[in-house]
């Protein structure tokens, strides 16, 4: 008894693997037995058993993410566990980092655990050494097991035979082997004609959705159906990569003849691989891309350094850069948003003929997908020079032009957590509209007239009622106030290049009067 109240005992139980689970008695169960009688025989000192069950069938002692040892922890956590019993040590871990950090939370809940085959006491420094050599002893044990089964694999796969995994599509497995199912062999086979005539990974995806052509269906061993989807980007590179296909089995890198029939001939799979290796290499330089990079080999900095495409990602959103090459002791490298010099070039080009003389290759800017765009600046665009203070730009002499080469001003300028390059309004040729800066004002202007429709409801019910706390809805109410002349600036892509939704969410002191508005903002 603890403070004269019951000593509540939770029983844990595992099992490394879930062969024998579905048997009436299992191990899990003969645990359980056990620990419950031990359980009984300490009914004198107030052990009680607690009727929740912590069962962990099917996972290895290596590692504590297993759902009943977490529900059990929580729960200890809670206060609701006094004593942790279980069969042995191993039991519970094989891992002394994993030990010592259950250890932690029983201390600070001030509860303990039990082996009920192996006594020793753990308040005692000798008890504490026995139990962590016997810990020591069961991880060396998983240990050596696991390099024995590693060893096992490779040297089975080594002679070609199929250790298991996800099935690749055209085969099923009989007695171990790897044997091949002729309706997916065909659809297979189909799959890597298809690459070849399309050239694109993500056109062969189109395809074959609009075909109804599906992911094999699988079974899960707890009988889970997944599958039968439409085929990912992602899953035909495996699948057009995979040397299974080719009578091969994989294991590190390396491929061994294995035991099962080839389903895709080798000179079909060398023809699919070179395409792969040809698109990786133009997907490098921007070719085919939805936001290709137009300007490869053609952009320079003001040190006569070669500028490269580049890109970071945040979240979902890829930013593209011409940064340029550095070496040691030379200079910090320069970089520049990729779309805004790509831009100013495209409008230099287009400013140089009158609409109706504009050649065909030059629409292409504005219409073509990705090679057709890079291929018009090839063709009429030789050089680009960024500098501190301007950019110049050398066309080619396919341009019937006196001066072959223009200068533009331009500047880095930050934009909240970008860089932008500022063109005077008078050598811009399109509007750079910025749908995040739009979406903010078209919010302000429905909650503006939100607000104009509340009736007796108070500010904080309207923003509730829109999702919105009440200080964000008081930010949107204030932005629809907005001068309408800045409000259609922004629309048509006409704001100065510093400002953005960050800058006009913090306008905090937004004077109503609008040209104090335009003052502020920077609208002139």
């Amino acid at each position: 008894m603890r403070d004269g109240k019951p000593v509540r005992c939770a029983i844990y139980t595992r099992k490394s693997t879930e062969e024998g689970l579905e048997q009436a008695f299992n191990s899990l169960d003969a645990q359980r037995e056990a620990c419950s009688a031990y359980i009984a025989s300490q009914r004198h000192e107030g052990w009680v058993l607690v009727p929740d069950l912590y069962d962990d069938g099917g996972y290895s002692g290596g590692n504590i993410d297993r759902p009943g040892l977490q529900h059990l922890l929580a729960d200890v956590g809670a206060g609701k566990i006094d004593v942790i019993v279980v069969y042995k040590v191993d039991r519970l871990t094989r891992s002394l980092a994993d030990f010592a950090r259950i250890v932690d939370v029983l201390d600070q809940q001030g509860a303990s655990f039990v082996s009920i085959t192996q006594a020793f006491n753990t308040t005692t420094s000798m008890g504490r050494l026995t139990l962590n050599v016997l810990l020591s002893f069961a991880q060396f044990e998983r240990e050596v097991t696991g390099e024995r089964i590693r060893d096992k694999i490779a040297a089975s796969k080594a002679r070609g035979m199929w250790m298991g995994g996800n099935v690749p599509l055209g085969y099923e497995v009989q007695d171990r082997k790897l044997v091949i199912v002729p309706d997916d062999a065909a659809k297979l086979q189909m799959i890597y004609e298809q690459y070849l005539a399309l050239g694109s990974v993500r056109a062969l995806a189109g395809q074959l959705d609009t075909q109804g052509v599906r992911s094999k269906v699988r079974v899960s061993r707890t009988g889970k159906t997944y599958g039968g989807a439409a085929f990912s980007r992602g899953a035909l590179y495996l699948m057009l990569k995979n040397r299974t296909y080719l009578g091969e089995v994989n294991f590190k890198g390396k491929s061994y003849p294995g035991e099962h029939v080839a389903i895709i001939e080798p000179e079909l799979f060398a023809a699919v691989q070179t395409l792969l290796a040809q698109n990786r290499n133009n997907n490098a330089d921007g070719v085919g891309l939805k936001d290709p990079s137009l300007l490869v080999g053609k952009v320079w900095d003001n040190l006569g350094r070669r500028m490269s495409p580049s890109h970071t990602s945040r979240r979902t959103k890829r930013y593209r850069y011409y940064v340029s090459a550095t070496e040691i002791g030379q200079s910090k490298a320069l970089r520049v948003p990729a779309g805004d010099l790509e831009a100013i070039v495209i409008a230099q080009l287009c400013r140089l003929f009158d609409e109706d003389d504009v050649p065909t290759q030059l629409l292409s800017l504005s219409t073509g997908d990705g090679l057709e765009r890079r291929t018009a600046i090839a063709r009429y665009v030789e050089r680009v020079d960024v500098c501190p203070d301007r950019i110049d730009i050398t066309f080619s002499a396919e341009i019937p032009i006196a001066a072959r080469s223009t200068s533009i001003p331009a500047a880095l300028v930050s934009r909240g957590r970008e860089k932008r390059i500022a063109v005077p309004p008078d050598q811009q040729r399109t509007a750079q509209r910025d749908p995040a800066l739009i979406k903010l004002v078209v919010k302000a202007h429905m909650a503006r007239e939100a607000l104009a429709l509340a009736g007796e409801r108070s500010v904080a019910e309207v923003a509730s009622a829109h999702g919105y706390t009440k200080d964000y809805f008081g930010v949107l109410v204030r932005i629809g106030y907005l001068a309408p002349d800045i409000v259609t600036a922004i629309l048509d892509g006409r704001q100065p290049a510093h400002f953005n939704r960050q800058r006009l969410a913090r306008a905090t002191n937004l004077p109503i009067e609008w040209q104090r508005q335009r003052e502020m903002l920077g609208f002139g």
